[in-house]
């Protein structure tokens, strides 16, 4: 076989392995981005490990970009970024474990109700004034007080606040449509945002800032904005409107472990689903469905070696892949790159999430703990 050369490659003495890094000068420019299309207060969220980025790595460079909030899932998420020095106001909002009033008090967390049921429960515990976001569903169905509820919240909030047991300081919702990119279809849940806020304050609860857009209407629909906007995927690299060029925030790699060259007729992999139909050279990365490669893929998935894409063959393994090199014959250790934030041969994760028919989301924050995480 006529071996073809190609660029330099990536490789050590010792094998590195595979490896997540993440790039705070992208999360950097994303927030930079944002910017542009809003005057509102951006908060940063960082829930699921900041989009499988790493939180406190992401959170640190959002805020020295200029985002003025952060945003998690729970108070023992906001605690971890309260422990490595982030002083930014936190809201939290999905509460898997329930609130705890005191945690929440000792951290400096403001916590997001959604319910009667909720907001009672609060109540009910015995701890320091707690601030709130009072959670309107303004179209999810999917969490946040119905519309028929609101006055009900809105009167035990009174109640709640009159005794200094919490304090109104954010009203919040959800825009299910936004990924379409048209003001028309978030118009029904601004208007409610818009009546819910009257209904606040009229219940005498002042004039708390309200927040309804995530990344997809903060980049395209300000009449979204309100006085904040919560910008989660988009500091990774995501815009689900697919409207905003945003800029990658990761670079997975992984090093070959293992090169064979075979002839043509060589079945690859689990059920020999792949059979190579030329002499050709495979080399193995240590990495499979177990530390996030998607499982089912489509034949155009790739990874980028030397400054050139080459196809992943076979079934993907629990903790392998095999990649078709062709007339190319890699030393063991050359590191390969999955994903990244160039594009051209380096597929990027909405590559990957094209090919595995998903969103780009699942690809980052399906990235298993095995794989080594580290910050540019």
């Amino acid at each position: 076989m006529n071996r073809v050369s190609v660029a330099p490659v990536r490789r050590s003495g010792t094998f590195r392995p595979p490896t997540l890094q993440t790039l705070p000068v992208a999360v950097t420019a994303n927030v930079a981005r944002v910017r542009t299309r809003t005057q509102s207060t951006i908060m940063a969220v960082v829930k699921a490990d900041g989009y499988g980025h790493g939180a406190v790595s992401v959170a640190k460079a959002a805020v020295a970009a200029g985002a003025g909030w952060l945003g998690t899932t729970s108070v023992t998420e906001a605690s971890v970024l309260r422990a490595a020095g982030l002083a930014v106001p936190i809201l939290t909002w999905l509460h898997p474990s329930g609130i705890d009033a005191d945690a929440a008090g000792a951290a400096g967390v403001d916590v997001a109700v959604g319910s009667v049921d909720e907001l009672d429960a609060l109540l009910a515990q015995t701890a320091p004034t707690v601030r709130v976001h009072l959670h309107l569903d303004t179209g999810m169905s999917r969490g946040g007080c119905p519309r028929a509820g609101w006055d009900d919240l809105l009167g035990l909030a009174q109640r709640g606040q009159r005794a200094r047991r919490v304090r109104v300081v954010g009203v919040m919702g959800h825009l299910a449509l936004a990924d379409q990119a048209d003001p028309e279809a978030n118009a029904a849940a601004v208007a409610g945002m818009r009546a819910s806020r009257r209904a606040v304050r009229a219940a005498g609860l002042g004039s708390p800032p309200a927040h309804l857009a995530a990344t997809s209407g903060a980049l395209t629909d300000p009449a979204t904005h309100f006085d904040m906007v919560r910008v989660g995927a988009g500091l990774v690299g995501i815009d689900p409107s697919g409207t905003v060029e945003m800029h990658g925030a990761s670079r997975l790699t992984a090093p070959i472990v293992h090169t064979s060259e075979v002839p043509a007729g060589t079945p690859v992999g689990y059920a020999g689903a792949y059979v190579t139909d030329r002499a050709t050279h495979l080399s193995v990365l240590p990495i499979g469905y177990a530390d996030g490669i998607p499982r089912e893929c489509s034949p155009e998935a790739g990874v980028e070696i030397g400054g050139r894409r080459f196809p992943v063959v076979g079934r993907v393994s629990m903790d392998q892949i095999v990649i078709d090199t062709g007339a190319v014959a890699f030393p063991v250790g050359t590191s390969a790159t999955v994903f990244g934030p160039d594009g051209g041969a380096t597929p990027t994760i909405r590559d990957w999430a094209r090919w595995a028919g998903t969103i780009p989301h699942t690809i980052v924050t399906g990235i298993g703990p095995r794989v080594k995480r580290s910050t540019a």
